[in-house]
């Protein structure tokens, strides 16, 4: 793809997400910080918007290959910024992401296979999605570790193996680009919304389902694996406080980190980032490998991952209810 037409998407995404800027200015579409918030001052939501917005314009442009996987795209992101703006019942919300996500399998093919890699696909497309949203926290985390996730993808399909389009991999950064511009700051001028998080997430689901039904190497799940972990982790400690898990909360370990320890959200963001690259060097080292080494990688860094949170956080914060805790101050 020639720089010129990269530049030429660049300067069209910047444009569009600048447009839209003027029109959540116009309609009122910002997030106000509350209680369970991790910054201070009215920011626009739903900068995140330019992900589907570039896809569909790459789509315009390319005669609509992966029919199913856009389609999709289009219907999760139109729920999730309705959402973002009217705050919809959750069985519509549901209905929408589950009738997308089973238009992606039917651009993977999936049905072709047997009815358990179905399910376990469903049960990974679904946590990412829900991992990607509640993640998306502070600045710069999710355009940071998308950003890396799509340069990472883009490696591989150039010199490990071609698995999906170039240019679409390309696309897809430059909109990352456009959207970190904005967001990776000190003071966000927008934040992704619903619309964001769950677009990317969608988008980068479908592009590691590639990778992994091309090389039938399930190691690729990996590239998630610092997201993944704080979510599932998360969840599991909350359970075990007995809260309930589909309330909002402040309980992620990055929140704890930008909230509690004070670090500045942008070095939050970079060690996500950093953690995860590093994870990815390792990934891409080890393929061709025995499948032992993977699990070993997978394995230390949950290891350093639960150690950083018992040193910083405590196990009496991390393992007992806020009553209990409170009880034994």
């Amino acid at each position: 793809m020639q720089i010129s037409i990269l530049l030429i998407y660049l300067i069209t995404f910047l444009i569009l997400e600048l447009v839209y800027f003027k029109i959540a200015d116009r309609f009122n579409i910002i997030d106000k910080p509350n209680h369970r918030s991790s910054h201070t001052s009215i920011t626009i939501r739903g900068g995140g918007i330019i992900f589907p917005i570039a896809i569909l314009v790459y789509a315009l442009i390319n005669g609509f290959q992966s029919a199913y996987f856009i389609i999709g795209l289009l219907a999760i992101s139109t729920v999730s910024f309705l959402d973002d703006i009217l705050t919809l019942n959750n069985k519509v919300r549901l209905s929408v992401h589950l009738c997308s996500v089973l238009l992606l399998f039917l651009q993977w093919d999936l049905f072709s296979l047997s009815w358990y890699w179905v399910l376990i696909a469903l049960i990974f497309v679904i946590a990412t999605i829900n991992a990607y949203n509640f993640m998306d926290g502070i600045n710069g985390i999710t355009g940071g570790y998308s950003l890396l996730t799509i340069a990472t993808l883009y490696y591989i399909d150039q010199n490990v193996i071609s698995f999906t389009s170039a240019e679409l991999l390309l696309i897809v950064g430059l909109a990352l680009l456009v959207f970190n511009f904005f967001n990776f700051r000190k003071k966000a001028k927008c934040f992704a919304g619903d619309v964001g998080s769950v677009s990317i997430a969608f988008i980068i689901v479908f592009l590691i389902g590639q990778l992994i039904l091309k090389t039938q190497n399930i190691s690729y799940i990996l590239l998630l694996l610092v997201y993944g972990t704080d979510t599932a982790f998360t969840v599991l400690f909350r359970k075990i406080r007995k809260e309930n898990i589909f309330e909002a909360h402040r309980s992620h370990f990055y929140q704890f980190l930008s909230n509690h320890m004070k670090y500045s959200h942008l070095l939050v963001s970079l060690l996500y980032v950093v953690a995860q690259l590093l994870i990815n060097v390792l990934l891409i080292l080890l393929t061709g490998e025995t499948m032992i080494y993977t699990l070993l990688l997978f394995f230390a860094f949950i290891v350093i991952y639960l150690s950083l949170r018992l040193k910083l956080e405590g196990k009496k914060r991390l393992l007992l209810s806020y009553d209990k805790h409170s009880s034994q101050m």
